[in-house]
């Protein structure tokens, strides 16, 4: 709706351009929003107040020669002036009723992306191989995978890309481990934690067996046959453990999707080459440095894009432009999001530039930073354990999933041993996703068992709880969906309200594949309960005296329930039938 409101009013200002009363070359960006007071109109605009300055007009005379100049649409059934000079469109409640009736009859929900669809590659996880997956890749995983889903939702071509750490300098450390102890790294590669440790050990205490690891990083590089051997093996049994967070959390990530540093390996030196071509490279103490004029340190001097080592060696740039080439060349992708940390925001942006100048991506090709902050504990520091170690991502879900199970037997102490296991995972799992993804994305947080466990406030238990009350009132009522005749018509304030925020779920989803920012549609959906719960309490459903009002809201609370099942699914969160 806000779209079509944006295009009338565009019309309004080209008619008016064309009669004199605006300046030519005016170019601005129509802001629409949703009101907080509905007696005041559904949506919102201050392009008055915007414009009319270059006018030469007072804000409400503007106003009212904006008014006449919109064209008529039907989906609106009136406009006003209020305030100082803002706009404010009311829907017309017929025309809201045909457009969900047209969402409930789709499988799409009337879900349509703004724009033409797109290749995406989105890039997220990339845990490093060396250790087992800790809860500073729950972020990137989960809200790639949410941002990638949405955009699937949308029509894009999503191509996921897991850059894990699967190459460098560790990995001599760990291949001579795994040489000189082949029997006993069988039982310890179960613990990559211990197998790491256990190398580093012998790493520090031996220097014979340093040198041995340094060697077999060579041997490594040139190619092998034993020493890739080895490797992959390793790499096989990191990447199972990786695989078993990822179908533990429920993620869109497969084996297939692994593209890991090693993968670019070959391509490094074409790198470096072709940008000493281009003219871009310049050598500091014996390194291979890219320099740009706007990026400089406090000092005033230029910071230096490093791409190869004075000794020959490579780095995380090397690679990522390797990556950006390959995805803009061999993948074809519009555009490319990377989920990684906000720490991380300078080395993207100098990155992306190099790409762009030594043209290793084509000039429409979006490349975008997604940053995330930090998931804290309690005392607002990086999360730990209680010996200050790093939290192991499958320990945190175990725990999670524990603590749903007595919340869940405390309330439903009759369910069977089976369900309370479903239950406690989808309640357990969805918890810690969600308390993560309802967050600004840019946003550090503090972990929270208590909180994101709660059944009240903006919480996975209180949504999919929601969903369960729609699901009942058809159990109830033993029909399906399809089952259910009539039309919506609107008439209770509960129902207008609840009608207005299902009709948003369209560019919620565009805003969120725009912007990769999942906590839009967490709101929205937070906010689609609450008004529903209203509705619930105060419209009747199965107690409905009138058969045409009654197959209105049970059409209504049908699309109710398909929207929050979408959103939810689309955020990765599995829903029940009951809790």
């Amino acid at each position: 709706m806000k779209d079509s409101i944006r295009h009338l009013i565009q019309q309004a200002l080209t008619r008016l351009t064309d009669e004199g009363v605006l300046p030519e070359g005016l170019t601005p960006t129509i802001q629409v929003e949703n009101t907080r007071d509905k007696t005041h109109g559904d949506f919102a605009s201050n392009i008055a107040m915007m414009l009319a300055k270059p006018a030469g007009l007072k804000p409400r005379e503007l106003a009212e020669k904006l008014i006449a100049a919109l064209p008529a649409d039907a989906s609106v059934s009136k406009v006003e002036i209020a305030g100082p000079g803002f706009l404010n469109f009311f829907q017309n409640s017929d025309a809201l009723a045909q457009r969900l009736e047209a969402a409930l009859a789709d499988a799409q929900l009337g879900v349509r992306k703004h724009g033409a669809a797109q290749r995406v590659v989105v890039d997220l996880s990339s845990p490093n191989l060396a250790k087992e997956m800790h809860v500073g890749h729950l972020r990137s995983t989960i809200i790639g995978d949410a941002v990638g889903r949405v955009l699937e939702f949308l029509g894009d071509t999503v191509i996921r890309q897991n850059h894990v750490g699967d190459w460098g300098t560790q990995f001599g450390m760990l291949l001579a481990y795994l040489e000189e102890n082949p029997a006993a790294a069988e039982s310890e590669l179960a613990d990559l934690e211990q197998f790491y440790r256990a190398a580093k050990k012998r790493f520090d205490d031996s220097a014979e067996f340093a040198d041995r690891a340094r060697a077999l990083v060579v041997k490594l590089q040139a190619g092998d046959a034993e020493c890739l051997r080895l490797w992959q093996r390793f790499n096989d049994v990191s990447l199972s453990h990786c695989q078993a967070v990822y179908d533990r959390l429920g993620v869109k990530l497969s084996p297939a999707d692994v593209r890991g540093e090693s993968a670019y390996n070959a391509d490094l030196p074409t790198i470096v080459s072709e940008l000493q071509a281009k003219g871009l490279l310049t050598e500091s103490e014996g390194a291979q440095c890219v320099f740009m004029d706007e990026y400089k340190n406090a000092e005033g001097n230029p910071l230096p894009v490093i791409v190869q080592k004075a000794g020959g060696g490579y780095l995380y740039a090397t690679t990522d432009l390797a990556a950006m080439r390959y995805r803009s060349q061999t993948l074809k992708a519009d555009r490319a999001l990377y989920f990684v940390d906000q720490r991380q925001a300078l080395h993207f942006q100098m990155a992306f530039e190099v790409a762009r100048r030594a043209g290793f991506v084509h000039a429409g090709m979006d490349l975008e930073h997604m940053g995330f902050g930090t998931m804290n504990g309690a005392d607002g520091r990086p999360f730990k354990t209680r010996d200050g170690g790093t939290v192991k991502l499958i320990d945190l879900l175990d725990e999670a999933e524990q603590r749903a199970y007595a919340l869940v037997k405390g309330k439903n102490p009759e369910l069977d041993e089976a369900e309370l296991r479903q239950i406690a995972r989808a309640v357990g799992i969805g918890a810690v996703k969600y308390a993560d993804l309802s967050k600004h994305r840019t946003s550090d947080y503090s972990f929270n068992f208590e909180q994101m466990l709660s059944f009240e406030g903006n919480t996975a238990p209180y949504l999919l709880y929601a969903y369960t009350r729609v699901a009942s009132v058809f159990r109830k009522l033993g029909k399906g969906v399809s089952e259910i005749g009539g039309q919506i018509d609107l008439q209770a304030e509960q129902e207008l309200a609840l009608a207005a925020k299902l009709a948003q779920f369209t560019e919620v989803l565009n805003s969120v594949g725009d912007k990769g920012v999942p906590h839009l549609l967490c709101s929205y959906l937070y906010d689609l309960a609450g008004l529903f719960s209203s509705f619930y309490e105060n419209c009747p459903i199965l107690s409905a005296e009138d058969a045409a009002v009654q197959q209105s809201r049970l059409r209504l609370a049908a699309l109710t329930g398909r929207t929050l099942q979408q959103g939810l699914e689309l955020l990765g969160l599995t829903t029940l039938e009951r809790m």
